[in-house]
């Protein structure tokens, strides 16, 4: 960490660490990484010129070393992605999220109307709930991503010919866009738009 603080002095890294035992004793000099959020200075300065909009998902590390890799992207202008901040936790966890998120928030997204994006994992919903208001209107906005919403409708209904017209309902522009789009879907079963709901 002191190496990426030295190369990069204007660098975000802010980590968490625990102790460490051999067997059941606790060995008092020596403590263990549990957690690490970092952010490269050229990343918070481009997020000032990107949209209101931050990404964000985990995946699984497999290996040596266990854990998951978080990462927060954003778009500049042109629809490039843009990516922001990481963090390497234990999990995705409540509690691996909520560190990830304050920290975003602290350091990286400190404009409010921002719209968070993530998938429906419930350890997020839990750290956005927990954020004091971080992450909640009117400071943010919690949004789910409608690709994620897609595979899920498949997964569920098994009907690929609706794919398209969930995710249109998503990218809808006006509120008359969305209301035709949801129709037409609610037109074939209303089992589609209740669970949508």
């Amino acid at each position: 960490m002191e190496a990426m603080c030295h190369k990069e002095p204007s660098a975000v890294v802010h980590f968490e660490t625990m102790p460490a035992y051999q067997g059941d004793d606790l060995v008092g000099d020596i403590r263990v990484l549990h957690r690490v959020f970092w952010s490269y200075y050229h990343c918070i300065r481009a997020f000032r010129h990107c949209k209101p909009i931050v990404q964000v998902d985990g995946t699984h590390l497999y290996g040596k070393y266990k854990g998951c890799l978080l990462v927060a992207v954003s778009q500049d202008g042109n629809n490039n992605i843009v990516p922001i901040v990481f963090a390497i936790v234990e999990g995705e966890t409540s509690d691996a999220w909520h560190f990830f998120l304050s920290n975003l928030r602290q350091h990286v997204v400190t404009r409010d109307g921002v719209g968070l994006i993530s998938d429906r994992h419930e350890s997020i919903n839990a750290a956005v709930e927990r954020s004091n208001g971080a992450w909640s209107p009117p400071r943010a906005f919690h949004m789910f991503c409608i690709r994620h919403i897609e595979s899920n409708f498949l997964r569920k209904f098994k009907a690929p010919y609706l794919q398209k017209l969930v995710v249109n309902i998503g990218y809808s522009r006006t509120v008359r866009e969305y209301e035709v789009r949801y129709q037409r879907l609610r037109e074939r079963g209303e089992a589609y738009t209740n669970w949508l709901n």
